[in-house]
């Protein structure tokens, strides 16, 4: 699988795990992702507007041959992910 389908991937993995953690009564760390959350009303809608300019960036990346760039971002979005479950499954115990 490529970079960029790597990356896509992940930040679908990302939305669904941050939503799964927020239904739960987990806060969001991210300031800037608690801000478009308050300010779009919904988590989803909140979430997809970050995750779109996220998807625009990395196919930026990946379009301007910066492979190497794209893959330390999925390095910290496949942390990330990892870093989610967990809090979703301290959240359920």
């Amino acid at each position: 699988m490529g970079l960029l389908a790597q990356f896509a991937c992940l930040q679908l993995l990302d939305l669904v795990s941050t939503l799964a953690f927020l239904s739960r009564g987990v806060g969001e760390a991210n300031p800037l992702l608690r801000t478009l959350i308050t300010a779009s009303g919904s988590p989803l809608w909140g979430l997809a507007a970050a995750k779109a300019l996220a998807l625009l960036l990395g196919w930026y990346c990946w379009k301007s041959g910066r492979a190497s760039l794209l893959a330390r971002a999925n390095l910290f979005f496949l942390a990330l992910l990892v870093w989610n479950l967990t809090a979703l499954l301290a959240a359920s115990t």
